[in-house]
């Protein structure tokens, strides 16, 4: 249910926060968090479908993934909702940080974050 990638989806909350708050000031807080959820549900349908899973095999360090289970992608959205409402509740110090300690913790911990599996990506 849970792995280290849990964190990156925690930040995937935090940076839907921020970008909603930016693109949309006007929204509810509670339509923010349904589209955070929405866009957080819809990459984990990217994330494994065989385009993304094939190019993870070929650019990371990720060779032998498969994809996730269902429980586990429904946790990854659960932790973004979780993320997001961290963000909203947090100053935006405190969530900057957390974000750039999340980064540099799984770095130093699995030699992997968002950043890199971005970078990779693209």
């Amino acid at each position: 249910m849970l792995d280290p990638y849990t964190v990156s989806h925690i930040v995937h909350g935090f940076l839907f926060y921020a970008l909603l708050v930016l693109a949309v000031p006007r929204l509810p807080m509670e339509t923010r968090l349904i589209l955070a959820v929405a866009l957080e549900a819809i990459w984990e349908v990217l994330e494994n479908s065989p385009m993304i899973i094939d190019r993870y095999r070929a650019v990371t360090i990720a060779q032998g993934y498969i994809g996730d289970s269902i429980l586990n992608s429904v946790s990854d959205v659960v932790m973004a909702g979780v993320g997001f409402l961290m963000a909203w509740r947090l100053r935006v110090m405190v969530s900057l940080a957390g974000v750039i300690l999340a980064e540099l913790i799984l770095l130093l911990l699995i030699r992997d974050n968002l950043t890199l599996n971005i970078i990779m990506l693209v």
